[in-house]
């Protein structure tokens, strides 16, 4: 009997914050917008068979927003009024992509529930369909975020971790957003897939150090194969892959390339040769595919956490490009 009334008292609660909009929960939509998911999975299958690169521009959308702001869809707002967007951020421009993959989703899911789903959410399912696609972990998203009303250029300018940040720089921004040192090392695996542009890893094989030595924490064979097309000059947008053994499969070669030297970003090899606690998970994950996969959910579902607006705060974008007016 005891057992019943706290089971019925635990739905009781979670169907008043689900009334509220105090909380975020997988359920959020399943009255409202029932569809919302399968419209959300199908667009982004159709999305990644199209391009496979697509599948890390989406996730890699959802962490730029997050990072900024919290999650919720600021990224996606273009300039106009007293907004300027964060698209022309140094993290950014020329680099974040899959715009109009959202806008196509945004569309169908108004036309089936109009004013219903946030940007926001459609985002965060967007990632983690992106992620299963590709042949890694699923999650179950909780959701219930709403739009915001503005951006941040100077957010998206400080709070996004560069590729050529210090350990010890990027530590503290995922930090300062409720996230540890695990989080850091798993959610860096995303880099399993996707590209990086020339620009973003230059100096890791020209005279980094300032003397005229090579860095040595790059494989040098490895490095003599990227410089044939990343020179000294020129080329900034050219594009390689970050993980080169499986370049669209979400597996966890990313780790595996880190103890060879071949993580590609200063960000990724500096997981491996500054901090004794980051190098032991490196191994770990090389080691063990699913203890990665098991902890890049619970990371993800962490990262979607990360003070999103609820309520009555925000709005429901009609159009993610724009406020509603």
């Amino acid at each position: 009997m005891a057992r019943t009334l706290i089971t019925m008292l635990m739905v009781l609660i979670s169907i008043l914050a689900l009334a509220n909009g105090s909380d975020l929960c997988p359920q959020f939509y399943d009255h409202s917008c029932p569809q919302a998911k399968d419209i959300i999975q199908s667009a982004v299958a159709k999305a990644v068979a199209k391009e496979a690169r697509m599948a890390a521009s989406l996730l890699r959308l959802h962490f730029h927003d997050c990072f900024v702001k919290g999650c919720d869809a600021s990224i996606l707002l273009d300039s106009g009024g007293s907004i300027i967007s964060e698209k022309g951020s140094v993290p950014n421009s020329n680099s974040a992509r899959g715009f109009e993959v959202i806008d196509e989703i945004k569309a169908a899911v108004e036309k089936a529930c109009p004013k219903t789903v946030s940007c926001a959410d459609i985002m965060a399912l967007a990632a983690r369909d992106s992620t299963v696609l590709a042949g890694g972990p699923s999650w179950e998203v909780p959701l219930g975020r709403r739009d915001s009303l503005g951006a941040s250029l100077s957010g998206s300018n400080q709070n996004i971790p560069a590729p050529n940040n210090t350990f010890q720089t990027i530590l503290t921004k995922f930090k300062l957003k409720g996230l540890d040192i695990v989080d850091f090392v798993s959610l860096s695996g995303c880099h399993t897939i996707g590209n990086a542009r020339c620009t973003s890893f230059r100096q890791r094989l020209y005279n980094k150090t300032g003397n005229g030595q090579p860095d040595f924490s790059l494989d040098q064979s490895y490095a003599t194969k990227l410089r044939q097309n990343c020179p000294r000059s020129g080329g900034d947008q050219n594009l390689f892959f970050l993980d080169p053994v499986s370049p669209t499969k979400f597996d966890n070669s990313y780790y595996k390339n880190l103890i060879a030297k071949r993580g590609l970003l200063s960000s990724d090899e500096i997981l491996f040769t500054q901090n004794q606690q980051t190098m032991e998970f490196v191994k770990k994950y090389a080691e063990n595919q699913e203890l990665f996969f098991q902890q890049f959910a619970k990371s993800m579902i962490k990262m979607g956490n990360i003070t999103p607006l609820t309520g009555k705060s925000g709005q429901i974008r009609k159009i993610c490009r724009k406020v509603n007016s």
